[in-house]
C-alpha cells in the first residue's frame, strides 16, 4: 500500500472531527498486528514488524495523520492458527485497537477472520495470497499484495515457456500449502497439464522425508514449493543431496532473505516469485527513492559508508551581458 492510498484510508475514518473511537484519541491511532514473532517461522513475523514499524515511523516524522501518531501493539501467535485466534481477540477486546494491520500468514489470517469480521474491525495488507481472503469481498479486509493465484500462474507460465512441463508441488499440508496447491492446478489445468508428483509438510516443522522420496522419484523439471523457509531449506537440501537437478520455484511467503540465510550455498538457483517490486531496480519509482543514488533532476546525491561526500556535480557558468549568468 502506497503512502498516499495508507494515509487515506486512516484519514479516511480518523478526521480531525472524528467522534469516540476504540483506539483513536486526540493524539494518537493505535494499530494492532498479530505474528509470529517466536517459532519456526519467526522471521516473517519479526521482518514484516520491521518493515510495517519504518513505514509508520516515516509516517508519524511527516506529522501522522491529522496530528495524530501511529502506535503498533504487537502479539505474537507463533503462526498458529488457536494462538492466532486469542491474539485477534485480545487486541480487539483488551487494546482496543483502531484496526489490524501486517498479519502473517494464511492458517492464521483465515482463523482470525471470523473474530474481526464480527467486530467490524479493519484488517489492512495481511501477508498472504490466500483466496479466502479474497473471494468473497469481506468489506473489513483490504488486500495489498498479488494473490498466491497470481503466483503460481506465473511461476508455471515461467516453467512450462522454457519447456519444463513435468511439474511436481511441495506444499505445507493447511490453508496456506492448500492454497497455493489449487493455484498450481488451475495454472496447469489451463495449459491441459496435470501435476506430476505431490508432497507435504506439517506446519512448524522439517519432517520433509516422504516429500522428498516421492517427489525425486518421479524426475520432475521443476518443484512449486508453497510452504515455510525452515521446512523449504529442509526439502532442497535433501533432493540435492540425492542429485536433483529440478529447479526449485517458492511463492514469496517463504521469506526471501531468511531462505537465503538458512540454504546458504544450496540455496544457488533457487527461485521465488515476488510481489513488490525488485529492490535494486533504480527504474522504479519506490526504490529509487530508497537507494543511494538519488537523482534530483541532473543533481545527483550519493552517500555510502565510505563516503560522506553526497556530489560530484560540477558546472560552469559565465557572467554575460547586463550582469546575466550563461551556462
Amino acid at each position: 500500500m502506497s503512502r498516499v492510498t495508507f494515509i487515506a484510508f486512516l484519514a479516511a475514518f480518523c478526521g480531525p472531527a472524528f467522534g469516540a473511537t476504540p483506539g483513536v484519541s486526540s493524539k494518537t491511532i493505535l494499530l494492532g498486528q498479530s505474528a509470529a514473532f517466536s517459532g519456526p517461522a519467526a522471521q516473517l513475523g519479526i521482518q514484516m514488524n520491521i518493515g510495517t514499524k519504518a513505514y509508520l515511523d516515516y509516517v508519524n516524522a511527516r506529522g501522522g495523520v491529522f496530528g495524530r501518531k501511529i502506535a503498533l501493539k504487537t502479539r505474537d501467535d507463533r503462526y498458529e492458527a488457536t494462538v492466532c485466534v486469542e491474539t485477534t481477540k485480545k487486541l480487539i477486546e483488551e487494546d482496543k485497537v483502531f484496526a489490524l494491520i501486517s498479519y502473517v500468514g494464511t492458517p492464521t489470517t483465515g482463523a482470525a477472520l471470523p473474530i474481526l469480521t464480527e467486530a467490524k474491525v479493519p484488517l489492512v495488507g495481511p501477508f498472504t495470497g490466500a483466496e479466502l481472503l479474497r473471494t468473497p469481498v469481506n468489506r473489513y479486509v483490504f488486500n495489498v499484495r498479488a494473490s498466491y493465484y497470481d503466483e503460481t500462474e506465473k511461476i508455471v507460465e515461467q516453467l512450462v515457456s522454457t519447456g519444463n512441463k513435468k511439474i511436481a508441488v511441495f506444499y505445507q499440508d493447511d490453508s496456506y500449502g492448500q492454497a497455493g496447491l489449487k493455484g498450481v492446478e488451475i495454472a496447469m489445468g489451463k495449459r491441459n497439464l496435470k501435476i506430476a508428483a505431490l508432497g507435504k509438510v506439517e506446519r512448524n516443522t522439517i519432517k520433509v522425508e516422504d516429500a522428498v522420496k516421492s517427489i525425486n522419484s518421479a524426475q520432475p523439471d521443476g518443484v512449486v514449493m508453497i510452504s515455510a523457509y525452515t521446512s523449504i531449506t529442509e526439502f532442497v537440501r535433501q533432493m540435492k543431496r540425492l542429485g536433483s537437478s529440478t529447479q526449485f520455484h517458492n511463492v514469496s511467503f517463504v521469506g526471501s532473505q531468511a531462505l537465503a540465510d538458512s540454504l546458504k550455498d544450496d540455496g544457488y538457483g533457487v527461485a521465488i516469485s515476488q510481489v513488490v517490486p525488485f529492490p535494486w531496480s533504480p527504474s522504479v519509482p519506490i526504490v529509487k527513492e530508497c537507494m543511494n543514488n538519488v537523482d534530483l533532476g541532473e543533481f545527483v546525491v550519493n552517500f555510502s559508508p565510505t563516503s560522506h561526500s553526497g556530489s560530484k556535480f560540477v558546472d560552469l557558468t559565465m557572467i554575460g551581458r547586463g550582469g546575466k549568468f550563461l551556462k
